[in-house]
This record gives structure tokens, C-alpha cells and sequence, in this order.
């Protein structure tokens, strides 16, 4: 659109100065198109316009056929066609000859659409940017249900749209409302349908357990027709506008009961579209009665995931780890989980529950489930010890034997005796324990004293101690073996005479 003033200018220059259509367009700084617009509408004959001929109007009639059979042809593709057919002019000028001949779709109309009270309610996502908690931005999604007569609007925010999501917007949007409307409107979200192809539709199966619960309809509006549920769309746009914006909230239970507050105030204070004498509240009233009633129970909305458990006593579920008891590694468990809690479980035993982290990369862990893990760490790391030293030396059974039932300390008594094996080997610490059973020196002290004697009374010298990091090598148990065998070798050898003192007789 142009201005009266400029509109009064061109055709003043035109029949009275009897100026040309270009200097019209330059000293008034308009394009010709627009001074050739203004002279037509003013119902000058188009032989009176002096037009210059373009040199693709050989090529109108061809572009003009083209188009009527192909009418979305990309103007590059006619390009190369009319360029094959002689045409020599730039791109540039031809995308405005095939932008002006492109034949126009024609305009659709739209039935106002209106439904019986308590016919329908339509349902669908909102974004609301992101929220950092710790290392995670999680998306704020908010979930918007919209009766289609009274226009009463349910909204409810949640980290994320997945499907646990999507069930607990529908169970708080019935009992925000006190019943169900007997069709649900939905676009074609993932979380409502799996696959379409023409008028054949697959829900996705928890859905339709939503739907056999509450009784309602679940009913996607066709692909491509987003006018079937413009109601949740205004719905959406209004709350991003009259509600979202400039909001101030601590957390996401802050938010959401602000907006339910909203919800019950501002957006059902507002004149109803249907009816602009009455409010949404009013009109909501006449309609509720009309819904379905609610079921005597929720639907479940707890979400549920199996796990894997490696090596080490923790469940990852939704970027953070869970401790559980170290008795139920290396198996696959079952996590639930509520916006609140995370309970593991095995079977039908709740083996742990945890409150929900929203961050990601964090440990939550119950005291309770390491404590039990270190206390089992020592325990196996003593009864390994014992088992060295039984394998090693067997009189030191009955020295720890005697020494229980003394209540002397069994853990230091292992260790230190196990340092002893490493410094003066199997064979002499088995003969110092046997003389102390036979003496009656139930220490660790004793032991060493009688190793040491019977080391000086041999005339060895003291033994030096060799760190063994690798356990292998430091828990490798040798048992000796008598010498004779090898003495009966040699004498085999000598009863027997050489092949080649046989060979010379």
C-alpha cells in the first residue's frame, strides 16, 4: 500500500505533466510496477501504458502451460527449460516473469467449528525454554487441556514431555476439571500416535489403557489441519502471554501452583468466546455436568524402566546413579519412579528408595548401602587372610582356635601373621605356630619371638621383607615337597650303564 499523497502525485504527473511511466518511478523513488498498479486501478486502458517489451514474452505462453500442469515447479527448474528454448536472459528477471504467471491456490474456508457441551476437550504441548538445575537444562514443557465449549483451561508445567509426563498432565487435568469430556483432541504427537498411514492409526498402547481407564475417545485432528484444534492453540499462545510472561517462580512446584491459580482465576474470569456475556467459569458450570464422572482410582502414572546392574551397587536412571545393596549386583532390576521419589525394585521387594534428582552425572546414595558394602569389604578381606594362612600353615587352625576362644583380637593376629608368611616363609611360620600351641603363647609377639629363635639357632641372617603389590604373586600358596625323589634319580642313573660302554663290548 502506498499513501493518497503519492497515489495523487503519480496520476497528476502522468495526465498533466504527461510524464513516462520510468521517470514517474525514479523522481518519486517507487518502483514501475507500483506507478503501472496505480495507473491501472485508475482504469487508464492498458494501451495508453507505455510498457517495454521484456525479452521472455516470446516465452509467456510456454512458462504460462507449464505452470498449469505443473503448478509448485521450482521457477530454476523452468529456467532450464526456457534457457534450452532460447531464452537469454539473467534468473533474476525471470523468478519475477514466473513469480507474475504462477497460478495462485485457491483460498480455503473454514467452517467455525462448535461442540456440545461435554463433547470434547483438545490437548497438547507448550515450550517454554529451558531450566538449569546443577549440570542439566531441562526442558520446561508446559501440558495445556482445553474444554472445547466452556474453553476452561487446565495447565500444568513438568521437565520434559515425555510419556510419564504426558499421563500425569491427563490424570491432574481430570481431577483439576472433576470429570472427562468423552473425546480427547489430539495433534500427532508421539506420546498419542505411533504411526499413520491415511485413515489407518496405531495410539500408542498406553494411551489407549488411559483412555479404557477415564472412557474417553482419543482422536487425532488430520495431518496438516491445525485449524481442528486451534481452541489448545489459542489456549497455549494466551497462557505464554497473559500468565508465562515476566513470571517470577522459585521452583516447579512455585510455578505450577501459580498457574493453577491462574487457571481458577484470571483465565476462568474472562469472557467465553462462545457466549461473551458469560465467563468461562459460568459456562463451565452449565457444562460440567455433562462430562464423564471420574473413576473411584488415578490412573498409575509412576514411570517404570529396567535396569542393568554392573559390578558396582548402582541403578543410572535419567542421567544420575542410585545406590542399592551391594547383594544385588550383576542383575537386571526394575526402577519406578515418581516426580518425588526412585524406588528400585526386584521382583515385588523394594531393595531401595531415594529421592528424585533433576540433575545430571550425580551419586545418590543411602549411607546405609555403603556401610553394609565396606563391612562386607573387611569381612571377605579377613576371611581370604585366613584362608591364605590355612593353605600356608595348617597348624594355624587350632592356634586361632585357642586364641577365639581367649577373645583375642582375630583381625590384627591375621594381618600380622600374614606379614610374618612374607617375611620367613610357609615352612617356618607353620613350625613357630605349632610351638606355640605346644607352649601356650597365644600372640602374635610369641609367633615372631619363636621365628626369630629359630632363626638365630640356625644361622641365618635376618630376613629381609619384599613388598608383593600384585596378589597374585603375594597370595600364591608353594607347598614344599621332600627332597628324596631327586636323590633316587641319581641313583637310577648310576645302577644304570652308559649305551655307549654297551656299544664298545
Amino acid at each position: 500500500m502506498i499513501p493518497p499523497e503519492l497515489e495523487a502525485d503519480i496520476l497528476r504527473l502522468y495526465h498533466a505533466e504527461e510524464w513516462r511511466v520510468g521517470t514517474i518511478a525514479a523522481q518519486l523513488g517507487v518502483h514501475h510496477s507500483t506507478v503501472r498498479r496505480v495507473l491501472a486501478q485508475a482504469g487508464l486502458p492498458a494501451g495508453k501504458c507505455s510498457i517495454r517489451r521484456s525479452i521472455g514474452d516470446p516465452f509467456i505462453p510456454f512458462i504460462v502451460e507449464t505452470l498449469k500442469k505443473f503448478p509448485k515447479l521450482c521457477a530454476s527448474r523452468l529456467y532450464q527449460m526456457v534457457k534450452g528454448r532460447g531464452y537469454s536472459g539473467g534468473p533474476d528477471h525471470f523468478r519475477t516473469i514466473v513469480a507474475r504467471h504462477r497460478p495462485r491456490p485457491v483460498a480455503e474456508a473454514y467452517l467455525r467449528l462448535r461442540t456440545l457441551p461435554g463433547e470434547q476437550a483438545q490437548v497438547d504441548w507448550g515450550h517454554f525454554g529451558k531450566v538449569p538445575i546443577g549440570q542439566a537444562a531441562r526442558p520446561l514443557m508446559a501440558f495445556v487441556m482445553v474444554l472445547s465449549y466452556s474453553r476452561q483451561i487446565f495447565l500444568r508445567f513438568f521437565l520434559g514431555s515425555h510419556m510419564a509426563n504426558f499421563l500425569r498432565g491427563h490424570v491432574a487435568a481430570f481431577a483439576s476439571f472433576g470429570a472427562v469430556a468423552r473425546i480427547l483432541l489430539y495433534d500427532n504427537l508421539r506420546s498419542a500416535v505411533l504411526e499413520r498411514r491415511g485413515s489407518a492409526i496405531r495410539f500408542h498402547p498406553t494411551l489407549l489403557e488411559l483412555a479404557a481407564h477415564y472412557r474417553f475417545e482419543p482422536r487425532p485432528v488430520a495431518v496438516g489441519r491445525g485449524n481442528e484444534k486451534g481452541r489448545v492453540e489459542r489456549a497455549i499462545r494466551f497462557a505464554r502471554d497473559s500468565f508465562f510472561a515476566a513470571r517470577e517462580w522459585s521452583d516447579l512446584d512455585d510455578l505450577n501452583a501459580q498457574a493453577l491459580d491462574w487457571c481458577l482465576g484470571v483465565a476462568a474470569e474472562r469472557k467465553c468466546p462462545e457466549d461473551r456475556r458469560r465467563t468461562v467459569r459460568e459456562v463451565f458450570e452449565e457444562e460440567k455436568p455433562r462430562l464423564l464422572v471420574l473413576p473411584e482410582n488415578p490412573f498409575p502414572t509412576e514411570e517404570r524402566a529396567g535396569v542393568r546392574v554392573g559390578k558396582t551397587p548402582y541403578v543410572r536412571f535419567d542421567l544420575n546413579d542410585y545406590s542399592i545393596p551391594h547383594t544385588h549386583v550383576r542383575r537386571t532390576l526394575v526402577v519406578m519412579a515418581t516426580l518425588e521419589r526412585v524406588r528400585v525394585l526386584d521382583g515385588q521387594e523394594v531393595i531401595a528408595t531415594h529421592d528424585r534428582c533433576w540433575d545430571r552425572g550425580q551419586q545418590i546414595e543411602d549411607p546405609a548401602h555403603l556401610q553394609a558394602l565396606v563391612d562386607y569389604k573387611r569381612e571377605a578381606r579377613e576371611h581370604r587372610g585366613l584362608d591364605r594362612l590355612y593353605h600356608a600353615a595348617p597348624s594355624s587352625q587350632p592356634f586361632f582356635v585357642e586364641l577365639a576362644n581367649r577373645g583375642g583380637n582375630l583381625g590384627a593376629t591375621t594381618s600380622g601373621l600374614l606379614r610374618l608368611l612374607d617375611r620367613y616363609g610357609a615352612r617356618a611360620l607353620d613350625e613357630a605356630l605349632t610351638a606355640a600351641v605346644a607352649q601356650d603363647v597365644l600372640s602374635l609377639g610369641a609367633v615372631r619371638q619363636i621365628l626369630d629363635q629359630h632363626a638365630h639357632a640356625a644361622g641365618k641372617p635376618p630376613p629381609i621383607s619384599i613388598a608383593l603389590n600384585d596378589p597374585r604373586v603375594r597370595d600364591l600358596i608353594v607347598n614344599p615337597h621332600a627332597l628324596t625323589t631327586y636323590d633316587q634319580l641319581e641313583e637310577d642313573e648310576v645302577d644304570d650303564p652308559p649305551a655307549c660302554e654297551d656299544h664298545r663290548s
